[in-house]
């Protein structure tokens, strides 16, 4: 099988109000298992592993505006789940949309590591992980979802999220067996 090119691990918003708290969805703590084996497993691989997290300032974000108060900036519902907490060595990008890289300097990051490859997860598939890879592809990264790390608030969302993926960025959904295989 062939090793994914110089690739990093997005973790997109798997935060207290994410997982259990204001917007919280019952299937985001379906993943928390598979997630943490494919960070583990990166870490070990020496794969990076970056954290994009909604960190909203209170009454200004547009987002905020649709979804209500959640993940603000500095309060526990902008904190990553206590199960999938960063490690030393894993980068934290706050972002204010729904992108990791809009006005964020993931790009930068991504560079300046040698990061040629994208494995999304997190939520949601047809929301932050959508625009985050859409912004990915359009800035030359390869784009790889994790089927077992990434979900939405239905099955349906899940499902034709990473169709969309698939067809706008050739962004295949590999498992985490075939994901570990391949760092």
């Amino acid at each position: 099988m062939e090793k994914l090119n110089h690739p990093a691990i997005l973790v997109v918003d798997m935060l207290n109000d994410f997982v259990t708290g204001a917007i919280g969805c019952d299937r985001a703590v379906e993943i928390l298992p598979a997630t943490a084996r494919l960070l583990d497993a990166a870490r070990a691989a020496g794969v990076p592993v970056i954290y994009c997290n909604d960190a909203h300032l209170p009454g200004i974000d547009r987002e905020l505006e649709i979804w209500g108060d959640h993940a603000i900036k500095g309060t526990p519902g902008a904190e990553v789940v206590p199960e999938l907490t960063p490690k030393e060595g894993d980068y934290v990008v706050p972002k204010r949309r729904y992108s990791g890289f809009f006005q964020t300097d993931l790009d930068i990051l991504l560079k300046e590591l040698g990061v040629k490859t994208v494995v999304v997860t997190g939520l949601h598939t047809h929301m932050c992980v959508r625009h985050t890879s859409a912004d990915a592809y359009c800035l030359g990264y390869d784009v790889v979802a994790a089927k077992e790390a990434t979900n939405s608030f239905t099955q349906e969302d899940y499902e034709y999220g990473l169709a969309y993926l698939k067809t706008c960025y050739g962004a295949d959904a590999l498992s985490n067996e075939e994901l570990i295989a391949r760092f």
